[in-house]
């Protein structure tokens, strides 16, 4: 040891920077070229490339440190003392969100293959900062509920699938791009919507109405406008709550505090007060619900997409560390027992990817067959990914030991943030009821999931064995409210596998389908079973910086 330096550091990884997230993600990848029509496959691969290079860059990682480092305040007066109920971001987070807004990640609707190229956009960009992925999915998703007003979607649409991003609150028809956001929970009923007490008041001019109450959360409040749910003397019925009026007045929107949350600091979520809020008609009187699902169907798919961003990145932290740390006597990456525990990660996270992006292309498709699919599939792969995203991130983060409980290294910003999809859009029962009812009222939902899953029939004996014993929970409905979760896991699971025997390598269909379907698999990772070639499935799991 003379002559070295105590100051010198050694056995350290270098920086997980100047890469590129899409390329380095194979699943990703695969997917995207699976889902895709050749025609547009080089467009789509350079768009998603060059995300991807911005997001594994050590700029843009920086910002996303600043923008957490520093959350938004809100200012609700002036100097003066006038009312003015704004919120004030680092400009960091305007960089970040202006970023994901011009890459289109809120213009799914208006191109092809729209929703596959936006989703494997929106699973790299959640891997950078997950906070801006909220405006930019409110945005994104308000667009299937204003279609339901075709003169609402006429001013609205072409400035929410914007690729430019304007942050001044003005009115919507002096802005060249609008951001929105949602307001449906109250402080009695959280996902019970239909317990809601806010108050639709007509007024004069038809369509539009006078809100008065208070909403417990409203999502990225700094919006131009807002999707929210309040009774109408024909009953629960969705507004669009503009934040300023055509004559550039504010409307009355205001912002009693910001939560001061868990995770997903860098994004502003608040209590907002409405006093005779103005505010527009969407839909009927009395089907809000009806009305606003396509919203909550396309934010729910974006709950799925961003569990999955959030494990991938975790995962390749994870591998990145391991492959370049050594310990007792070679890289951890070749002990047996971590590449037990990273290969274990890295299954999950590649069964996640690509169910979400099947998703993804069945918004594309938009035929009959692939709607009654997302109508049953959304639900259960929602529930299931986001369930796991908690015990991946934190397994992940374990791998670089103290360094991984240490903030500099991002992943304790991961683990924060990996509840989060799961209690948004809908916590795990309300999405297990919800998939329970589209099996109990929608049999073409059921046909197809089941189409899709029997397109690997044959394939794996233990997937095969898998889905007959879903179809023994599905034989029995009878009190199947209190096992709603073990049937929609297994859903989730048996569409994962059939996925991942079509598509993905050998060895990583195999190891999914000894430890998920086959029952060879121990409580936590690191668990799979002996025989398993599991060098290269951590070696697909691998950034390539």
């Amino acid at each position: 040891m003379a002559g070295i330096s105590l100051h010198t550091v050694t056995n350290q990884p270098p920086p997980l920077a100047g890469y590129d997230l899409f390329t380095a993600d194979r699943a990703l990848v695969e997917a995207v070229e699976r889902h895709t029509p050749d025609a547009l496959l080089d467009e789509v691969r350079g768009e998603l490339s060059t995300l991807g290079r911005a997001g594994g860059s050590a700029q843009v990682q920086e910002w996303a440190t600043q923008a957490n480092e520093q959350p938004p305040r809100l200012r609700s007066h002036d100097r003066y003392g006038h009312r003015i109920d704004e919120v004030e971001f680092h400009p960091a987070w305007h960089r970040l969100l202006g970023k994901g807004v011009s890459a289109g990640l809120t213009g799914a609707w208006t191109r092809p293959a729209g929703h596959v190229r936006r989703a494997a956009g929106f699973l790299l960009w959640t891997q950078v900062e997950a906070g801006t992925c909220c405006p930019l999915s409110m945005t994104h998703a308000a667009v299937p509920a204003l279609r339901t007003d075709p003169a609402l979607a006429a001013v609205w649409e072409p400035r929410l699938t914007s690729t430019v991003y304007d942050q001044e609150l003005r009115p919507a028809a002096d802005k060249p791009g609008a951001l929105f956001g949602m307001g449906m929970t109250e402080k009695q009923g959280g996902s019970d919507v239909r317990a809601n007490t806010t108050l639709a008041r007509p007024l004069a001019e038809e369509g539009t109405y006078a809100l008065t109450g208070h909403k417990w959360f409203c999502s990225a409040p700094m919006s131009d406008g807002f999707l929210v749910l309040a009774q109408a003397p024909g009953g629960l019925t969705c507004f669009l709550v503009p934040r300023v009026l055509d004559d550039g007045t504010r409307n009355v929107f205001l912002l009693q505090r910001l939560k001061d949350k868990l995770g997903n600091r860098s994004n502003a979520s608040a209590e907002v007060e409405f006093d005779g809020t103005w505010a527009r008609r969407v839909g009927e009187e009395g089907r809000g619900v009806r009305t606003i699902m396509g919203m909550v169907a396309a934010t729910r798919l974006d709950c799925a997409l961003g569990s999955a961003g959030l494990m991938r990145q975790a995962v390749a932290q994870a591998v990145h560390h391991c492959g370049h740390r050594e310990a007792f006597g070679g890289p951890l990456v070749d002990k047996p027992l971590m590449r037990n525990v990273l290969a274990d990660l890295a299954l999950e996270s590649e069964a996640a990817t690509a169910l979400s992006m099947r998703l993804a292309a069945a918004y594309d498709d938009g035929g009959e067959r692939e709607r009654a699919f997302l109508r049953l599939a959304v639900p259960a792969a929602k529930y299931w990914i986001a369930k796991r995203c908690a015990p991946v991130v934190v397994e992940a983060a374990e791998c670089l030991g103290g360094n991984g409980y240490v903030e500099e290294s991002g992943l304790p910003r991961l683990v924060r943030e990996s509840p989060l999809n799961s209690v948004w859009e809908g916590a795990g029962n309300v999405q297990a009821l919800d998939a329970l009812r589209a099996l109990r009222r929608e049999p073409a939902a059921l046909d197809a999931c089941l189409t899709e899953i029997g397109q690997a029939h044959g394939a794996d004996h233990r997937l095969d064995r898998a889905v007959k014993g879903l179809f023994t929970e599905l034989a029995d409905l009878e009190g199947v409210e209190g096992r709603a979760r073990r049937l929609v896991e297994r859903l989730a699971l048996v569409l994962q596998g059939s996925l991942l025997v079509r598509h993905a390598p050998p060895e990583v269909a195999d190891a999914f389908c000894a430890s998920r379907l086959g029952g060879d698999h121990g409580g936590t990772f690191g668990t799979l079973p002996g025989g398993l070639d599991l060098a290269p499935v951590v070696e697909r799991a691998r950034p390539v910086a």
